[in-house]
């Protein structure tokens, strides 16, 4: 294989992707590649991965979807995390008789 051919087409290739990160769709490989995944990748990486043939560039519908499906992600682990982070305070029975004291006063 000459190197500087192949390269040559990873930099022909990586000027042709407009996006800043790409999805690319895998395709079935000899070694044990599984079709139809979709990954965002680096530029450098998509075209890498086309000129290798281990994967193809994702049609607009399907950069929309996937991007749609790792934002609600993102969104849910967002949730997780905050409700993780649930504060409580230990008060002691004078403490929270003083709060009880200062939430009737208040209703008056």
């Amino acid at each position: 294989m000459d190197l500087r051919l192949y390269y040559q087409k990873i930099r022909d290739m990586e000027s042709k992707i407009t996006e800043a990160f790409p999805v690319v769709v895998s395709n079935e490989t000899a070694d044990g590649g599984k079709p139809g995944v979709l990954t965002e990748v680096t530029p450098g990486i998509a075209a890498k991965m086309l000129v290798e043939g281990v994967a193809r560039l994702a049609t607009a519908e399907e950069a929309t979807a996937f991007q749609a499906v790792q934002a609600e992600a993102k969104r849910v682990a967002d949730q997780e995390a905050a409700a993780a982070k649930v504060q409580f305070t230990v008060l002691s029975t004078t403490e929270l008789n003083k709060l009880k004291g200062a939430s009737k006063s208040s209703k008056d």
